[in-house]
C-alpha cells in the first residue's frame, strides 16, 4: 500500500471492527477484549475506567452495539443511570490500532443478565456478589469474610445473580478508526450515524 493510500477501507464499521478484533485476539498478550469506558456525571464529571467486552455485533439490538457487564450501584453504574450515554476505547498496541465508539446506553434484558452472570466461573459469581463495588472498605477481610459466607450458604451450584449487577448495550453513533503510520503520518476514518437504522457515513479526519 502506498502512503498516499488510507489503510482503513470504507466498510460497514462492524465487520471492520470484526476484523480488527479478530486479529487483536491473535496478538494481544492479554485481554484483547478490554475497553476503556468513559462515562460522565448527570453534572458533566467525567470518569474513566478499563472493562471488559462481553458481546458485539448487529444481533445485539436496533442497530447492533457493545455490551459490557457492572454492578450497577457503583460509580460508573450511577453515572450510566444518570446519564445514558458513554464512549469506548480500544487500544492494541500489538496492532498499533485504536477504536473509538461513542453512543446512548441501554440495559440489557434480566434474562441476558442472567445468562452471562451464570456463565461466569462460579467464584467470580460469588466475587461479585460480595462485593459493594467502589464503596469503602474498611479491610480487605471485611470482603473476604462475604465472600466466604456466601460459599458457606451457597455450597454448590451457580449464585443468584443481584438484582443491581446487569449489563449495558452502547449503540454506536460514531466509530473511528485509528491506525498507526510512519513518521506519526497517521490514518483516521470516522463512521457516523443519527440513528441506528440510518445508514452510515464517513470521513477521513486529520491525524
Amino acid at each position: 500500500m502506498s502512503d498516499s493510500e488510507s489503510a482503513i477501507p470504507v466498510t460497514d464499521p462492524f465487520t471492520l471492527f470484526e476484523e480488527w478484533f479478530g486479529e487483536a485476539k491473535a496478538s494481544e498478550p492479554n485481554d484483547p477484549n478490554a475497553m476503556a469506558l468513559a462515562t460522565a456525571s448527570e453534572s458533566g464529571m467525567p470518569s474513566v475506567r478499563m472493562v471488559l467486552l462481553k458481546g458485539h455485533g448487529t444481533h445485539w439490538g436496533e442497530g447492533g452495539g457493545f455490551v459490557f457487564y457492572t454492578n450497577a450501584q457503583s460509580r460508573k453504574g450511577e453515572e450510566i443511570r444518570a446519564n445514558m450515554q458513554a464512549s469506548l476505547l480500544f487500544h492494541w498496541k500489538s496492532l498499533r490500532r485504536q477504536i473509538r465508539i461513542e453512543g446512548p446506553l441501554q440495559e440489557v434484558s434480566s434474562e441476558q443478565a442472567d445468562a452471562y452472570f451464570h456463565s461466569r466461573p462460579r467464584v467470580s459469581q460469588i466475587g461479585s456478589a460480595a462485593s459493594d463495588q467502589s464503596r469503602p472498605l474498611p479491610d480487605r477481610q471485611v470482603y473476604l469474610d462475604r465472600v466466604a459466607a456466601l460459599e458457606e450458604r451457597y455450597p454448590e451450584g451457580d449464585i443468584p445473580r443481584p438484582p443491581h449487577w446487569t449489563g449495558f448495550l452502547l449503540t454506536p453513533t460514531a466509530v473511528e478508526f485509528w491506525q498507526d503510520r510512519q513518521y506519526r503520518l497517521h490514518d483516521r476514518r470516522r463512521f457516523t450515524r443519527t440513528a441506528p437504522t440510518d445508514g452510515w457515513s464517513n470521513t477521513l479526519l486529520y491525524p
